[in-house]
């Protein structure tokens, strides 16, 4: 097997390259001309060819090792910014990290996400915004966000942006512990039409597949209904009356682990969507956004317990 091509044996056949001497490249590098030479031959064994032709007293760079040079150039340039990068980072100086967060995943997966980012130490400031699909995708494609976690959206909305999926959950039907139909045990849809119904609104992303859903099961309209896509006021409300909520599970997540809602025995089977990444499509991450996405990641993953 064949010695693997080492940052060093770039660095230095570029600095040769420039200087047409192995003597001055040996100067610039700080480092003794056997070594350089050394260096040379070795990378000249590893590749098979000879990079480098006599040319007087000096040398230059034969019609392979031009070719060689333009990538090697590259590949220097690029583990280069990588570093800067980095350092940027840690030295606190990066950009801050904005992520758009629909409900869904803002109770169920950002917390334990922002605890293992905040893990790496990285130093760049995070900014979370929460709204309306549809808003926070707006803000995606005029880079005022670098990140949105929530459902997948309609093919229409998706122009110019790439999607990652990372679980599904669907929509459920969310009432306070020890609620009335909670206790029915003949319960029925229609039912429904006798609470106040808090709604998501129709620029949701959820709201087609609520509509969809009631329509498939006759109840094409009802008659108390609150939109909103606030979930502290859906929580708080639900919370002190017998209202019901219409909601993607993950929103309340929380609150069925700790008992304060129950979701009503309805097969809502048919609302399951995906939730993912959504990212601007061909835009370049940084470190500090890609620590992020693999914490998002970590943190989605059906094996991660909370941290």
């Amino acid at each position: 097997m064949k010695t693997p091509i080492k940052f060093r044996h770039l660095q230095i056949f570029i600095e040769v390259a420039r200087q047409k001497s192995v003597g001055r490249a040996a100067d610039i590098l700080a480092i003794s001309q056997p070594a350089v030479t050394k260096t040379i031959r070795e990378l000249e064994e590893i590749l098979g060819v000879k990079l480098f032709e006599k040319e007087g007293r000096g040398i230059k760079l034969g019609r392979i090792g031009e070719v060689f040079l333009r990538n090697a150039g590259a590949s220097v340039a690029s583990v280069l910014q990588g570093v800067d990068s980095v350092n940027q980072a840690l030295l606190h100086s990066a950009p801050p990290v904005r992520i758009g967060a629909l409900p869904t995943v803002s109770a169920r997966i950002m917390p334990d996400a922002i605890k293992l980012y905040l893990r790496e130490n990285v130093g760049s400031e995070i900014k979370i915004v929460t709204g309306e699909n549809a808003v926070l995708l707006e803000q995606l494609r005029s880079a005022e966000l670098d990140l949105v976690v929530g459902r997948l959206a309609a093919p229409e909305k998706m122009t110019g942006l790439s999607f990652e999926h990372l679980y599904s959950e669907q929509v459920v039907f969310a009432v306070r512990a020890g609620h009335p139909l909670m206790e029915n045990t003949n319960f029925r849809l229609d039912e429904l039409r006798n609470y106040t119904m808090l709604m998501p609104t129709k620029a949701s992303v959820i709201r087609p597949f609520v509509e969809r859903f009631l329509m498939a099961n006759g109840i094409p309209e009802l008659p108390i209904q609150i939109e909103t896509v606030s979930d502290s006021f859906g929580r708080a409300f639900i919370r002190s009356s017998d209202g019901i909520w219409i909601i993607s599970e993950g929103v309340i997540s929380n609150d069925l682990r700790d008992n304060r809602m129950q979701i009503l025995p309805i097969d809502t089977s048919e609302t399951r969507g995906a939730v993912g990444l959504t990212t601007r499509a061909g835009a370049e991450e940084n470190t500090a956004l890609s620590i992020m996405s693999q914490s998002i990641r970590a943190a989605a993953a059906p094996s991660h317990k909370t941290v």
